[in-house]
Formats: C-alpha cells, sequence, structure tokens
C-alpha cells in the first residue's frame, strides 16, 4: 500500500483534478453533516496554498445517471466556501463546454467544485470516454476519497489510465495508514469487534481477521444467528436463517485455530423494537418468547472490557445494538468508552465507518479515538483483505510519475 502522495508531486500552476468524497447528508438545500468536508481540507488547503488550481468532483446520492437538482452539489460548494475561508466556484457540470470554461478562468490558488458525476450514467458504468473527458480537465490527479475507492468508476479508477500522476491525498493516505496497520503488522493483543445486524455483511471480514488478531468479540444482530447454531432460544431476535450452518462453522473453526471468539453472556430484551417498549436483561439462556434482543447486556460489557483494557491495537465495525433508541444504546455507548480510554493509553483503536462512525459521534467521542474511517464499505474490503480499485491504480511510491 506504498502509493505516492501529494507531497511527493509538483503543485504551482497545476490543475490539479481532485476526487473527493462529498457525499453528506442534506435537508432543504444545506448540509447537515460536514465531516466529510472537513476531512478534505487538509489535500484541498495543501493545494490553493500551494499555489494549485483545486478541481474538486465528487458524487451525491443516488441520482440514477440523471440530472437531477435534489442532488446539485450546489450546497456543498457554499459549505466549502465556508470551511475554507475563500470563494468556492461551481461548474454546472462535470465534462463538456461548462466544466472547460470553468476549468480555464481558474487561477493559482482558485478552487472550483464540478456537479455530480453521476449526473452522468458513465461515470458508475466507468466508461472509457467519460473518464478521458474527466482527464482532460487536470495536469495531475489525486484521490482523497477512501468512501469510494473500493468502487471502480471512471473518477476513482478509469480516470488514471489517461491523467498521471495518479497520488493519494492527506485522507486517503491516513486512512491507508491506519487500516494498513490493522491488516498487516498489528501491536498485539489485537482485538476485533464486530456487531450489526447481519453475519452476511460480515463473512469475509470474520474469515480474514481470525487470520490476524487475537481474539474476535462478537455482538449486534449477528450474535443471535450464532446463538442459534448454539441450539439457544432467541425469542424474536434478528435471525439469518439460512446463515447458521455458517455460525457453527466459524465457531468450529475459532475453536480448532484457538481463536478466542467471545460472544456475549447476557442481553437486552425488549418487547417491541421501539423507544417505548418495555424491555430487561436476560441471561442469554433466558431469552422470553416473543421478545426480541436489542443490545448486549451489562455483565458483556464488562467481560468486553476485560478483552479491551490488554489490547494494543482494536478494530471495530458495527454497533451492539438499536444504538439509535437511547434504551438500547447503552452496549455500544460503553464499547465507545472504553476505545476512549485505552486510546488514552497507547493503544491504536480503529473505527470502521457507516454505523459505527455515527455510533462514536454520537456519543461524542470521534475525536478520542486514533481513527475513524470516512468509508463504510471501503473500510470493510480492506479489512476483508480485498485490493480497493481507488487505491490499487494510484501510482506506487518510488515510480517515476512524480518527476511529471
Amino acid at each position: 500500500m506504498n502509493k505516492l502522495t501529494i507531497d511527493d508531486i509538483q503543485l504551482k500552476s497545476k490543475r490539479v483534478l481532485v476526487r473527493v468524497d462529498f457525499n453528506v447528508p442534506m435537508e432543504n438545500g444545506k448540509v447537515t453533516d460536514d465531516t466529510r468536508i472537513v476531512e478534505s481540507l487538509p489535500t484541498i488547503k495543501k493545494i490553493v496554498q500551494s499555489g494549485g488550481r483545486a478541481i474538486l468532483m465528487s458524487h451525491l446520492g443516488r441520482p440514477k445517471g440523471k440530472r437531477n437538482l435534489e442532488f446539485t452539489l450546489q450546497p456543498v460548494a457554499q459549505r466549502l466556501s465556508e470551511l475554507l475561508g475563500k470563494p468556492v466556484q461551481f461548474a454546472p457540470d462535470c465534462i463538456g463546454a461548462e466544466a472547460k470554461t470553468a476549468v480555464d478562468k481558474l487561477r493559482d490558488g482558485d478552487c472550483l467544485l464540478l456537479e455530480n458525476l453521476r449526473f452522468h450514467p458513465e461515470e458508475e458504468a466507468n466508461d472509457e470516454n467519460f473518464s478521458k473527458s474527466l482527464a482532460s480537465l487536470g495536469d495531475v490527479y489525486v484521490n482523497d476519497a477512501f468512501g469510494s475507492a473500493h468502487r471502480a468508476h471512471a473518477s476513482t479508477e478509469g480516470i488514471t489510465r489517461f491523467l498521471q500522476p495518479a497520488v493519494a491525498g492527506y485522507l486517503m493516505k491516513k486512512e491507508i495508514e491506519y487500516l494498513g496497520k490493522a491488516t498487516g503488522n498489528p501491536n498485539r493483543p489485537y482485538v476485533a469487534i464486530l456487531g450489526g445486524a447481519k453475519i452476511s455483511g460480515k463473512i469475509d471480514v470474520i474469515q480474514n481477521l481470525m487470520n490476524i488478531v487475537d481474539v474476535l468479540l462478537i455482538g449486534g444482530g449477528m450474535m443471535f444467528t450464532f446463538y442459534k447454531a448454539q441450539g439457544l432460544e432467541i425469542g424474536n431476535s434478528l435471525l439469518e436463517s439460512d446463515k447458521v450452518d455458517l455460525a457453527k462453522k466459524i465457531l468450529a473453526d475459532a475453536a480448532k485455530r484457538s481463536i478466542k471468539l467471545i460472544l456475549p453472556v447476557d442481553c437486552v430484551v425488549a418487547e417491541k423494537v421501539e423507544a417505548s417498549a418495555r424491555f430487561k436483561t436476560v441471561p442469554v439462556r433466558q431469552i422470553p418468547s416473543g421478545w426480541s434482543g436489542v443490545d448486549i447486556g451489562e455483565e458483556t460489557v464488562r467481560l468486553f472490557r476485560e478483552e479491551l483494557m490488554k489490547a494494543k491495537t482494536v478494530v471495530w465495525n458495527g454497533p451492539m445494538g438499536v444504538f439509535e433508541i437511547d434504551n438500547f444504546a447503552k452496549g455500544t455507548m460503553a464499547i465507545a468508552q472504553t476505545l476512549a480510554e485505552i486510546t488514552k493509553r497507547g493503544a491504536t483503536t480503529i473505527v470502521g465507518g457507516g454505523d459505527s462512525a455515527a455510533a462514536i459521534a454520537k456519543a461524542g467521542l470521534a475525536k478520542a479515538v486514533s481513527h475513524v474511517s470516512t468509508g463504510g464499505g471501503a473500510s470493510l474490503e480492506f479489512l476483508e483483505g480485498k485490493i480497493l480499485p481507488g487505491v490499487a491504480s494510484l501510482n506506487d511510491a518510488g515510480s517515476r510519475a512524480a518527476g511529471r
């Protein structure tokens, strides 16, 4: 994963075409969470302060290859302008005459955001001509969109065939370094915490991490499929009945290879998965008929905490329960607190994107861990040991592309 970065290339007076991830939540034409924009600021500032011309491109939402102004990036340009403290120009398209005109007007130190890439079906199809059109707008290419790095799209992979050098921005570099550590040569003991609703979304992660970790802690909705595999009654809890045999196999593999795989010993159950529902904590062998498991219990929190306090490296992907409802968020929040605590003591703590990132933000502890990934799907695929097209297509360190 040793790639050239923005520090390895000339920026002054260059048209620097940057793939960013500005796929941010919006409401009534306003950005409601600017985390992803903030994360891209170091790369953008480096370009404009070095006298480069920053040309930013991103997708937003799922406009399905059609121009749909519900998904325009114009409000993002306004928010970015406020954060940068300087005007950010906006092009009404990402290719064609309007984009070219906007780029041609740029001066050194200027910043321009192109309209939503996904207004064109060719973006997701990784179309060669579309890639070429995008490439024609820049002199150098920077990918700072880790959240899209697992997709081979025109703006993440196709473009690198027509525009070189192709290097990593600061956010991409940080993601690769932290996740690379977690899958390469981690400090031990190494503990992985996996949660979320389903085993099916995490099979490859579980199987890959079993080759690397010392301890695997399992919570969230997926724990009930493991319980079913052990012959336990789970009431109305979430169950992937077609994955029970797979759960059995994972448990047997862990035992055979002496991997410490720890399942919760108690859980919070509720009559309904609703904020107003009655709930209580029970041992896992006593889940009442008709009730649903919604969180890990206090005894499990203690058990998990004991393992985490010994850890030198921790990866967390997936909440421990239905954390969106406060009554069922205690287990998830306790994990977040423990990670913050061990980070202070020198452990490397990495939170996978998606729901885990939302959970640590809800706990107000996003800054208290080593790294919160900006890419849910991308961080999962990285942890599965897969090659990410948006990373693989960047120039390797030591290549001659930087000198171009």
